[in-house]
């Protein structure tokens, strides 16, 4: 086969595996907004609680998600490899991980609903995002069986149940959501308690879903599983704690920066904040497709080293990485070229449409390289490398990004601006270290290919 034909079929397979997935990030995505949706006739207050809960809720979730991440490498390769049983076995662990770290984040989360109060959050306000984020915490479990479930399936290339059991849990959580909400058909009107319920069953929905086709997957192949289930083997968790514990950092190193922008947005003035608000949504939606991307580059880079192929594993990494590029850089155009329609879509106050679309243009310029970081990130967890993502952050965001960015909104009074611009600097660091770090290693899968 000629070389062109191999990098077409390569980009043919990626693009199959990174469709779902994508479109599963962007259902992740829809669920807090059909909560903010539809509690929305309860009045501003309800907004506010449900944003709020979403917020203190994420972090913690995120890292208990982060840390499954690990079965990405570990799964893909034993595929790779053929290794079907091994699969299986990592399942096994993620699920045991999961069952071990969730009373740990459950409290994390109990205890951060009691401090809403006595942060400065207005009581009106307090109240119902407490009781909002106390029963939110109940979708902790499920939310991390459902992310193990899926790792696997996606390490083994089935990817389009992911998509289906999004579409299936946004359609039970806005019916939920109307029913548990409002009080209709004879049910309780709980408010907010009523849309974090939702949530809750929801998730478990996204958990019995996922577990339920990987058991068929299973089943089809011959080896039922819970028949061959395995118990719990403590080196196997230890190695995979060890590849998503980085990950895990990564991702709150990440959120962290971006929050901590929301954060100072807020210390401006009312109108910097909604700028900033409507920015980061635009800029969250085209991230959901690289992170789509990144996720199915882990899988496809997993497989070519499972099955000893470097020269693929090469391919899949560029492939990706030139997929991802392209497409936020036709996103940069679009934030380039209509700021205001963009911005006019949430509102045409003229305050905010004068400040708006500045900050689009600077959101314009850091698209490609939040691309090129994200799925190069992607790339090297399908090599379980793990800690250079989690380092590149950190010194991005936390060393050089942040600081600057303080300096320029606070100190020389840029405002808003100049937060967006250290976080621009932030972006061009990582994607920078992170692409010197994939050569490297993908140079490396193809002098030892050439060796072989």
């Amino acid at each position: 086969m000629s070389a062109q034909a191999l990098w077409k079929r390569e980009l043919a397979a990626l693009t199959r595996l990174a469709v779902p997935v994508v479109l599963s990030e962007l259902g992740w995505m829809a669920q807090g907004v059909v909560d903010t949706i539809m509690v929305g006739k309860l009045g501003p207050v309800s907004i506010g609680a449900v944003a709020l809960g979403n917020a203190v809720f994420y972090t913690p979730s995120l890292f208990g998600i982060g840390l499954l991440l690990g079965l990405d490498p570990l799964v893909a390769q034993a595929y790779g490899r053929r290794d079907y049983d091994d699969c299986h076995r990592w399942l096994a662990q993620g699920i045991y991980l999961a069952l071990g770290i969730t009373p740990v984040l459950m409290l994390l989360v109990a205890i951060a609903s009691l401090f809403f109060g006595r942060v400065g959050i207005t009581p009106e306000v307090a109240g119902p995002a407490a009781q909002y984020l106390r029963m939110l915490d109940w979708s902790i479990l499920p939310l991390l069986i459902y992310g193990a479930s899926r790792r696997y399936l996606q390490g083994v290339g089935q990817v389009r149940v992911i998509t289906l059991t999004y579409i299936g849990a946004n359609l039970l959580n806005w019916a939920g959501n109307w029913l548990l909400i409002y009080g209709h058909w004879g049910l309780p009107a709980m408010g907010v308690r009523g849309s974090a319920l939702s949530t809750v069953l929801a998730r478990i929905l996204m958990a019995v879903s996922l577990m339920g086709f990987a058991w068929r997957y299973e089943r089809q192949r011959g080896h039922p599983l819970f028949r061959h289930w395995a118990g719990v083997q403590i080196n196997r968790i230890r190695q995979l704690a060890r590849l998503g514990l980085p990950a895990a950092a990564q991702i709150i190193l990440e959120v962290g920066a971006w929050n901590m922008a929301t954060l100072s947005a807020g210390w401006l003035n009312p109108i910097a904040l909604a700028t900033h608000q409507i920015a980061i949504n635009y800029a969250s939606i085209t991230y959901m497709i690289p992170l789509g991307i990144s996720a199915a580059t882990a899988v496809s880079v997993g497989h070519a080293i499972g099955a000893g192929d470097k020269a693929r594993a090469h391919r899949a990494g560029w492939l990706a990485l030139g997929l991802g590029t392209a497409f936020m850089f036709l996103a940069g155009i679009v934030f380039f070229v209509a700021p205001r329609p963009l911005i006019e879509l949430y509102t045409r106050d003229p305050q905010v449409l004068a400040v708006g679309p500045s900050l689009l243009w600077i959101a314009a310029a850091f698209q490609v390289f939040d691309g090129v970081q994200t799925i190069c990130t992607g790339a090297l967890r399908g090599l379980g490398e793990t800690r250079a993502p989690m380092l590149a952050n950190f010194i991005g965001y936390w060393l050089l990004g942040l600081p600057l960015g303080l300096i320029l909104c606070f100190v020389l009074k840029w405002g808003i601006y100049g937060m967006w611009i250290g976080l621009t600097l932030a972006l061009i660091v990582i994607s920078g270290i992170l692409i010197y770090r994939w050569r490297q290693d993908s140079n490396r899968l193809i002098e030892v290919s050439q060796n072989a």
